[in-house]
């Protein structure tokens, strides 16, 4: 799994016209899901999230995890982060799991994201034609790959 993780002043999701999910202050998390990611990786990567110390504390040091600066997670499927760029100027998108595979793995994330963090996950719709409005925060973006752990 591989998560971009913009720490947000705002984020929404606008799918036909209509605004689906929408935060404020928080984080904006886009997932991709590849082959063999499982329900280990998910466990791992949504405590990493949640417990990611990106929030400014009283002196401006990032030093807070979301909680306790009462943010949101808006969580976008995004399947284009497994792009392999190598040959030719068409990304291939091989790496990304099919929906067969991914939608479960997002559904469990969405779950277990929601059940660390202790209360709802706003987000897009998988699959979905989404615009995406993020406004970043600092700017603050960070990739994280639970494939390299170390």
């Amino acid at each position: 799994m591989r998560a971009v993780i913009q720490r947000t002043v705002s984020s929404s999701v606008v799918i036909g016209g209509v605004c689906h999910g929408e935060i404020g202050r928080g984080m904006t998390v886009l997932l991709g899901i590849t082959y063999g990611d499982t329900e280990e990786d998910i466990e791992w990567l949504c405590r990493k999230i949640v417990n990611l110390r990106i929030f400014d504390d009283r002196e401006g040091v990032m030093n807070l995890p979301i909680r306790e600066v009462d943010g949101d997670i808006l969580v976008i499927s995004q399947f284009t982060l497994y792009a392999s760029t190598k040959k030719g100027n068409r990304p291939s998108y091989v790496k990304a799991a099919v929906p067969d595979i991914s939608v479960p793995l997002y559904g469990k994330f969405l779950e277990r994201l929601e059940n660390i963090l202790g209360k709802q996950v706003k987000k897009g719709i998988f699959g979905a034609d989404m615009k995406v409005i993020i406004v970043n925060d600092g700017p603050v973006t960070i990739v994280i790959d639970t494939k390299n752990r170390e």
